[in-house]
């Protein structure tokens, strides 16, 4: 189980190796974890982590990378996801890091491209930052990007199918047999999480379109924030051999690094903000 915040009194007067323990138990729970998200926790600054990892780090305890930190040559059991959070409670998580790499993403889109977008909360942020461009074909299975874009006056299609539920997505059989269909230039996939194995997802349904995605895509790009490592749900869409690039807000922990490295994906880490 996750820890819960401390006590005000309590932050103010907890010693350097009471944070040194809370970490060292953070890694080994989570696999990876953000400054950002422990600071807040402990109720110290974001400094103070930072040197606390310097710490660790020389001691050989934990690995730092960007923006967060691993356990030293640790095996890592991924963190297992069962049940899909609200769309809202998922934009709302993140959202910064999601938006930088949106931005990123939208300029690997090229004039007259076909575009494949994935249902997730950093594809839809992509369609918000493509829905001012014309020229491009966009196809999703989302009815939440597919109106964005069509407000936005954007050619967009849709399969036909079923909807599943509060995500809005179009599924099932018919929808799958119309997307099999078509070649695209560029497909944008989201994912719940990902491990050493590879993507995982929620949905068994969303899950087939992504993967038709990664079959019928000249260019196969994934969009992960950091707090997505090491994270595993119901399905595995794929090991990460069919994949092009990764985005990230920071660096992937060293197995997943590995494991991407061994796949020939490579890796574009945003720039952070006020960069």
């Amino acid at each position: 189980m996750e820890s819960t915040p401390l006590a005000l009194g309590d932050q103010r007067r907890m010693p350097a190796q009471v944070r040194h323990a809370h970490l060292v138990d953070a890694a080994r729970r989570r696999g990876f974890f953000l400054v950002v998200d422990i600071a807040a926790e402990l109720g110290v600054s974001e400094m103070t982590i930072r040197r606390d990892l310097i710490e660790l780090e020389r001691d050989g305890v934990l690995v730092r990378t960007r923006g967060g930190a691993v356990l030293t040559g640790a095996s890592v059991r991924p963190a297992i996801d069962r049940e899909e959070p609200a769309f809202e409670a998922r934009l709302r998580k993140n959202q910064e890091a999601k938006r930088r790499i949106a931005e990123v993403a939208a300029e690997l889109v090229e004039a007259r491209q076909t575009v494949a977008l994935d249902v997730g909360t950093t594809t839809h942020l992509l369609a918000q930052r493509l829905s001012e461009r014309g020229g491009l074909k966009f196809f999703t299975s989302s009815l939440r990007t597919a109106s964005l874009l069509g407000e936005a006056g954007r050619e967009v299609y849709v399969p036909g199918g079923q909807v599943r539920g509060e995500e809005l997505s179009v599924c099932g059989p018919a929808a799958l047999e119309q997307f099999e269909r078509y070649w695209f230039d560029i497909a944008f996939i989201g994912v719940s999480g990902i491990s050493t194995e590879g993507m995982f997802d929620y949905s068994l349904e969303d899950s087939e379109l992504k993967r038709i995605y990664l079959r019928r895509s000249a260019h196969k790009v994934l969009l992960c924030d950091g707090a997505k490592f090491h994270r595993m749900s119901l399905v595995k869409i794929a090991d990460f051999a069919g994949l092009d690039l990764m985005i990230s807000d920071v660096a992937p922990p060293p197995d997943i690094a590995a494991a991407l490295r061994e796949a020939g994906v490579a890796v574009r880490i945003v720039p952070p903000p006020g960069a």
